[in-house]
C-alpha cells in the first residue's frame, strides 16, 4: 500500500477543498432541517429534501420553487431518516435508499423516478495499481456509502464477476470520507456517484467499471405519507415545475452548467463532465418500475444485507404520474 504524500499539487488541494465545502455545507443543512411532525400541515412550507447535484438541486438553483422549504443531504439514507423523522415532506434518492428505508420501516411513498443513469455511478482505482478489471480486486478493500445507489452496484459487480462479499473487504464510508482515503492509498477502489465521481476524476484515476449494463441507478422521488394526504394539489405544482426544470436543463446543457456549478460549489468544467451523463428526464412510476425495484430488494434480502420481507410494490403511488409523462 503507498505512503500517503505529504503534500498535494494545488489542483488537488482545489478539488479536495471543494468537496469539503459540499460535505460541511450537507452537515450544517442536515442540523438545520429539524421540524414536528406536524410541519406537514397546510400552513407551512412544503419541505423538499434534496442532494446536491440531483435534479432538484437545479429547481434550487433556479430559484424555481421560492415557496418551499430547502434542507441539503449528503447522501440517500441520511435523506429517508430525515423522512422518519417528519422533518421533510418529500425528497431524491438513489435507487437502494428506498430499499433500506423500508426495511426499517420508514413510511414514504414513491412517486416519481428518472430515466436510468448508470453512466453516473463508478468503481475508481489508482491507474498504477495495475487493476484491469473487477475481478481483479478480490481480496481488496473497496469503498462506498452503505445503503447508497453505489450498494446495489456493488452487488450487482460482485455477481457478474462470479463473487460474493466475502472475496472483498468492504468498508463503508460517507463520501466526505472516502475521497481522501482514496486519494491516501487507504483503500483499493472507490465506487461513487456524481458528483464526487467526476471530482475524483483526476490524471491517474482509472474508471474501473460503471453500472452499464448491470444496475439502472434511476433517481427516485419519495413522498411522506402525511404530505400525501394533506398536501396533494401542493406536492402535483411543485412536481410540475421539477419536470419543467428539468426539461429545460437538458435543452439548455450550457446554461444548466453555469447555474448549477456555483450551486454545487465545484468547478464549471467538472460539473459539465457529471451533468453530461447524469442529467437524465424524469418518468413516471409503473408496474415495471415497482417489479424493479422489488427485485432489488429481494437481492439485499437474500444477501441479508436487510431484513425480510419487504414489499417495494406496495410503496409505489402513480397519482402523479401525468406529471412525468
Amino acid at each position: 500500500m503507498p505512503t500517503p504524500p505529504t503534500s498535494r499539487p494545488p489542483q488537488r488541494r482545489l478539488l479536495t477543498a471543494a468537496l469539503t465545502t459540499v460535505a460541511v455545507l450537507a452537515t450544517v443543512a442536515v442540523s438545520a432541517c429539524g421540524g414536528s411532525a406536524d410541519a406537514g400541515g397546510t400552513d407551512a412550507k412544503l419541505r423538499i429534501g434534496y442532494q446536491r447535484f440531483g435534479g432538484l438541486s437545479l429547481v434550487k438553483a433556479r430559484g424555481a420553487a421560492p415557496d418551499v422549504e430547502w434542507s441539503l443531504f449528503e447522501s440517500g439514507p441520511a435523506l429517508t431518516e430525515a423522512l422518519k423523522a417528519g422533518s421533510i415532506d418529500i425528497g431524491q434518492v438513489g435507487e437502494a435508499p428506498p430499499v433500506f428505508a423500508a426495511a426499517g420501516r420508514i413510511p414514504f411513498s414513491v412517486i416519481g423516478t428518472s430515466a436510468p443513469i448508470p453512466q453516473g455511478e463508478a468503481v475508481l482505482v489508482k491507474a498504477d495499481r495495475g487493476y484491469r478489471s473487477f475481478a481483479d480486486l478480490k481480496g481488496r478493500t473497496v469503498a462506498l456509502n452503505k445503503g447508497s445507489n453505489v450498494h446495489w452496484l456493488l452487488v450487482r459487480l460482485l455477481a457478474a464477476n462470479h463473487m460474493t462479499l466475502k472475496d472483498i473487504q468492504v468498508k463503508y464510508l460517507k463520501p466526505a470520507e472516502g475521497r481522501p482515503a482514496f486519494d491516501g492509498g487507504q483503500i483499493d477502489a472507490w465506487v461513487i456517484w456524481d458528483p464526487y465521481f467526476a471530482l475524483a476524476e483526476q490524471p491517474g484515476v482509472q474508471v474501473l467499471a460503471d453500472a452499464t449494463g448491470l444496475a439502472s441507478n434511476r433517481e427516485y422521488v419519495l413522498a411522506a405519507p402525511r404530505a400525501l394526504d394533506k398536501r396533494t394539489n401542493e406536492i402535483r405544482a411543485f412536481l410540475q415545475r421539477y419536470r419543467e426544470v428539468t426539461d429545460w436543463g437538458i435543452a439548455h446543457p450550457g446554461e444548466r452548467a453555469s447555474t448549477l456549478a456555483p450551486e454545487l460549489k465545484i468547478p464549471q468544467d467538472v460539473t459539465s463532465r457529471a451533468l453530461a451523463r447524469s442529467a437524465k428526464p424524469l418518468a413516471p412510476v409503473t408496474p415495471a418500475i415497482g417489479d424493479e425495484l422489488q427485485a432489488i430488494t429481494d437481492s439485499f434480502i437474500a444477501l441479508e444485507l436487510i431484513p425480510g420481507p419487504v414489499d417495494l410494490r406496495s410503496r409505489v403511488d402513480g397519482r402523479f404520474n401525468e406529471v412525468f409523462q
